[in-house]
This record gives C-alpha cells, structure tokens and sequence, in this order.
C-alpha cells in the first residue's frame, strides 16, 4: 500500500461487498492517505469497507453507479455536508470505461444515459440517427482486489461472483 499517495485515484474491486479486498481498504486507511478518487460499485455499506473510507474524510470524489443503497449512511452524511464529490455512472458504462483504461483506448462513444442528465456536459454525436455520448477511460494509480487464490507470478484465479470488477480494475492500474 506504500504506492498509494495523496490524492491517487484508487480502484477498489467488489459489488454490494462480494469481492470487495476489505483487509486492503483497511490498510488503506491506515496508510492517511487522503484527496483519494474512488472507483468502486458503490458508494458503501454500513459502517466498514469504503463507507469508513468515506466516513473518514479520505474520499474527495467517488465514481459509483450506487451511491444510495441500504445502509449508505456515511456517504449520504458526508454528501449533505458538501464535503465529497459524486459521479454516477451506469454500471455497464463504469465497467466499459475501467475495460477502456485496460485496453488503452482513451475513450468511446455510447449511447447509454444519452438524452438524459448523466450526459449533461459531455460531448455528443450522432452515428446512424441515434445520438451518442462521448466517455472516457478510467485509469487507475492503484487497484484494490480480492481474489481466491494466487500464484508467485500474480496469477489471480476468482471464485464465483467475486470475479465481478477485480479482473478489469487489476489491468487498468498501474499499481495492482
């Protein structure tokens, strides 16, 4: 965790807690860092994981397709004070996005949330007579994962749902 510094973005793997690397993000906690950006599935759960991360004043912005679920309360307590940033962004695109930093293509154009106000700022284009709007890939200085198993090489095998994020945030950090 030595890698992650000040204001890094960090890529933290899991959704709704399944695959989420908990005993990393508490490293990461004790590490101080903080002005951290945030990818994750979700703006947090309960009281651990990215919801202390959050709760602790660490997180500037997160970049989440579910900011509210049940039991958000940290996030939602710290997003009426003003004190973190938010972009919400549909989960496909998210992943699409974080796919797009691993395979360095800078950025993509979807259709998806076009027309609506998560396009609202971003450039937009029509192909074919259906209106597209512009995304950009997500790179991460860190990511955070959790996997079953894994060999000296760095070989990651995932069990079931845990795979979810973990594979594409792993290849678009530069840190893993």
């Amino acid at each position: 965790l030595a890698g992650i510094k000040d204001g890094s973005t960090v890529l933290i793997a899991g959704f709704a807690q399944v695959g989420e690397p908990r005993a990393l993000i508490e490293g990461l906690i004790e590490t101080g860092a903080k002005d951290l950006t945030v990818v994750h599935n979700t703006a947090g759960r309960g009281r651990e994981g990215v919801a202390r991360l959050i709760g602790e004043g660490r997180v500037r912005k997160i970049v989440c397709s579910f900011a509210r679920s049940r039991g958000s309360v940290l996030f939602e307590e710290v997003y009426a004070r003003g004190e973190i940033e938010l972009e919400i962004l549909p989960q496909g695109t998210m992943a699409e996005r974080i796919r797009a930093a691993a395979a360095g293509i800078p950025a993509f154009y979807t259709a998806t949330a076009a027309g609506t106000k998560l396009a609202e700022g971003k450039e937009a284009r029509v192909f074919n007579g259906r209106e597209y709007i512009l995304e950009h890939a997500i790179y991460g200085d860190v990511a955070l994962v959790e996997a079953w198993r894994a060999d000296r090489w760095g070989n990651l095998v995932y069990r079931d749902a845990g795979r979810n994020f973990n594979p594409v945030m792993a290849a678009a950090a530069q840190l893993t």
